[in-house]
């Protein structure tokens, strides 16, 4: 700063500036000038000089008021996220298959009558639980009950003609004794009488007379036996026709019982096709029972899995769409043979007690293990991708880096009064690799990247970063985390 035109030369003020404003620098002398011995002129460049020390220690305490809030907004960081955590455990790992599978019945009839006729009754309704013997449809008969009746009255007369003819044929044969006894005392007279008669003790007109006396008794015993062989034969007739006469009478009651359809087993009632007053014949279906308590299923097993079949292994059943087993069972059978249209093996497994009634006939989602191995298992919910590869979220300390920034600037401190906080984040989220193999449930088998016991972060993954600050949430407060902590798998 110079004087005024009309002031006469001064000499140089270099030797002026006080030692105290280090900012400000001459950088020309100028010409000297005649000095008027005037004192407003060193007053004005007074002033002058003051006023740049003034405006450069404002603009110098400004910059450090910027450089200081910045270091105060490194110090403190960014807020730490909560987040779960899970310790991992070892578990069994399961090489699996799934196919389609349809259950089959073990036992299941079709009810057919075997006779003709028309419905007149249905004591049942499809659905309805039934044991062997229960009635199910009544029809109308064929046969009257009196037809019947007569049946057993002819029963009763052959069952008499049968009894007389017995009792005659016994008769028969106790005449026969009594003559055959008849006959041999007759022949030991006729011996006795003839010797006496050539001893000439007798007459010869007496042993004429027990020689015919033992021809009657013999003509009596030939008639005895052909009477017993004809009565023989009249009680054999007597038991054929008492035969015929049974076979008639159980014709007629069961056309009778034909008419009443009854369950051969126990289980649950079909469709019924039948209408009350159908007329139906022998061999129609009627209904069907089924019994669903023990299933077999049937599986189409690929070609290519064939060789791992065997009986004993382990199979799963849910329905579509769901991941909840309703059924565990073995396989029992594996065909020997390959079917030539779907080039598949069958391969049956058994099934009892289901968590929820199964039907026959119902197609399934069927996982079959083939192997169990132990390992570690991670939700699918605290797994990230990036860049085609696999990580998840472990706990872990900041980095060296990390831990020195956030410090004030050099040569100053914080304004009096305000407290920085100061030091790393006691905990950060770090991304670590890991090798997946197969879903099994809700959850991926880990093949390489972690072990057992290590740590993973399994919510709040959205809010995550390489080297985020952290703090462990319990899992009851998770209904109180921010909408951006839901659990969900993080695509980076």
């Amino acid at each position: 700063m110079t004087a005024s035109s009309d002031s006469p030369p001064i000499s140089p003020v270099v030797d002026n500036v006080s030692p105290d404003i280090s900012s400000v620098e001459i950088a020309q002398k100028r010409p000297a000038r005649p000095s008027t011995g005037s004192n407003d002129g060193k007053t004005g460049r007074w002033l002058g000089l003051l006023a740049i020390a003034l405006l450069a220690g404002g603009l110098g305490f400004i910059l450090w008021r910027t450089l200081a809030g910045r270091g105060d907004q490194g110090m403190q960081g960014p807020p730490a996220f909560p987040v779960e955590m899970e310790r991992l455990q070892e578990e069994s790992l399961e090489d699996s298959a799934e196919f389609v599978g349809t259950l089959d019945s073990q036992a299941g009839v079709s009810l057919q009558p075997e006779a003709d006729g028309r419905v007149v009754q249905i004591f049942v309704s499809s659905g309805d639980l039934v044991s062997a013997g229960d009635p199910i449809m009544q029809l109308s008969a064929q046969r009257s009950q009196s037809d019947y009746n007569a049946a057993l009255a002819s029963v009763s007369a052959a069952r008499s003609s049968r009894d007389n003819a017995s009792a005659q044929l016994r008769s028969a044969i106790a005449r026969k004794t009594e003559l055959l006894a008849d006959l041999e005392l007759q022949e030991r007279d006729l011996s006795r009488t003839a010797t006496l008669v050539e001893q000439g003790a007798l007459a010869q007109e007496v042993l004429d007379e027990v020689r015919r006396d033992r021809t009657v008794a013999e003509s009596a015993l030939n008639a005895a036996l052909e009477e017993i062989s004809a009565l023989e034969a009249s009680l054999a007739g007597a038991e054929a026709s008492l035969e015929q006469a049974n076979a008639n009478a159980n014709a007629t009651q069961q056309d009778l019982l034909d008419t009443t359809v009854t369950a051969p087993i126990s289980g649950v009632v079909g469709d019924i096709p039948t209408k009350l007053g159908d007329y139906v014949q022998a061999g129609a279906q009627l209904a069907t029972i089924t019994q669903n308590d023990d299933l077999d299923l049937e599986i189409a097993v690929s070609i290519s899995d064939a060789n791992k079949l065997r009986v004993g292994l382990p199979v799963e059943l849910s329905l579509f769409g769901s991941d909840e087993t309703i059924a565990t069972g073995n396989i029992r059978f594996v065909s020997p043979t390959t079917d030539s249209s779907t080039q598949t093996v069958l391969a049956e497994a058994r099934f009892s007690e289901p968590n929820i009634p199964l039907q026959d006939d119902q197609r399934l989602e069927v996982r079959v293990i083939w192997d169990e191995r132990p390992g570690i298992l991670v939700p699918t919910t605290a797994i990230s991708r990036l860049g085609g590869e696999t990580f998840v979220f472990v706990p872990g300390e900041p980095d060296p880096s990390q831990a020195g920034e956030g410090g004030p600037p050099a040569g100053g401190g914080p304004p009096a009064g305000e407290d920085a906080q100061s030091g790393p984040p006691p905990m950060v989220a770090k991304l670590q690799p890991v090798e997946l193999g197969e879903l099994q449930g809700n959850e991926y088998q880990v093949l390489d990247g972690l072990s057992a016991g290590d740590t993973i972060i399994t919510s709040g993954l959205l809010n995550l970063r390489d080297g985020v600050p952290i703090m462990q949430q319990e899992a009851n407060e998770q209904g109180n985390a921010p909408a951006g902590d839901q659990v969900g798998e993080g695509e980076e």
